[in-house]
């Protein structure tokens, strides 16, 4: 890495990622991965090596999902503006960390680096993918003297527009929040104690593009995607039932982060949601983090959570709660 000075940008403002640009996890079973996030509404692609999680419509790839012996969280990639890129050379040089090989298979562009719990990150010049404002669909009122929702085998299907986040344990969640605050740049939202934290990014974007939950060891809790409605929350959650689905939490409200949700357990145990209405933080704004009571922190309204909701499946042992 440089040890060049760094540039004036980095003095002027603070240093931080923009964006969550890709996950990837391995599953024992690929066929079961297509058939899970297609029935979700996903642009799913790939070959027998590997599947690609695309939103329709938009040319992103969201997530890599590879083969592997069970399922387990493999990196995570961020964006960074080019112009940041000496800038970050520097900064991780002068706080000691140390750069680490590629995992397989994961390329070799960018900076990468070991990020709590021994979780390989990635640092890439990339554009950002998420959104620039928040978007709240407005319900269409129809005048006419007709019903206005669709028969049950009428609704369209729910395509989620784009990843929000991804929920990944940790075993300590302070650590984490330190680590990606002070080498990433990402600024806290909200937290429990140290059961439970939420981080955004100071460029912009929703209330969290990452957050953490406390566990034994490192893993994917789950991946959050955006739809426009309530009712295509509503939707995504009929549909999944249909493709044989049935397990999950929802429908309800979160506190910390105000959307609404609808998760849906997958077959190794962890989650992919549907996000509505999620808090935006816009670049510059006065955000002030605050310290819930851990009951009061996850749902405002909603059926209650499943005991086993916050357990790990990657580790041997695995957390049965946030409180």
């Amino acid at each position: 890495m440089s040890s060049a000075q760094p540039p004036a940008a980095y003095a002027a403002r603070r240093l931080a990622v923009h964006s969550l640009v890709e996950f990837a996890f391995s599953v024992p079973d690929l066929a079961e991965a297509r058939h899970f996030y297609a029935s979700f509404g996903l642009d799913v692609r790939g070959d027998a090596a590997e599947v690609s999680l695309y939103a329709h419509g938009h040319a992103h790839r969201w997530a890599r999902v590879l083969p592997g012996p069970s399922k387990r969280l493999l990196w995570v990639s961020f964006g960074i503006h080019r112009g940041d890129l000496p800038a970050f050379e520097h900064h991780l040089a002068a706080r000691g960390v140390a750069a680490i090989p590629a995992p397989a298979g994961a390329g070799n562009d960018g900076l990468w680096i070991a990020g709590p719990d021994g979780v390989p990150l990635q640092l890439r010049v990339a554009d950002k993918p998420s959104l620039a404002t928040p978007t709240r669909a407005v319900p269409a009122i129809d005048r006419r003297d007709v019903g206005r929702c669709p028969g049950r085998d009428r609704l369209p299907p729910t395509h989620p527009s784009h990843l929000s986040h991804i929920l990944l344990f940790s075993s300590n969640v302070s650590d984490a929040v330190r680590f990606y605050g002070e080498v990433l740049g990402l600024r806290l939202s909200d937290r429990a104690g140290t059961a439970i934290a939420f981080m955004h990014t100071p460029h912009g974007g929703d209330h969290h593009l990452i957050a953490f939950a406390r566990s034994d060891g490192p893993g994917l809790h789950h991946s959050s995607w955006c739809v426009q409605s309530i009712d295509e929350l509503g939707a995504g959650a009929q549909q999944m039932r249909r493709a044989g689905y049935v397990e999950g939490w929802g429908i309800g409200r979160h506190v910390l982060g105000s959307n609404y949700f609808q998760y849906v357990r997958d077959p190794w145990g962890s989650y992919a949601e549907y996000s509505y209405d999620i808090d935006y933080i816009r670049e510059g704004s006065s955000w002030t983090e605050k310290d819930h009571a851990a009951h009061d922190a996850i749902f405002a309204w909603g059926p209650e959570m499943p005991e086993d909701f916050i357990a790990n499946k990657e580790t041997v042992k695995s957390a049965s709660s946030v409180a």
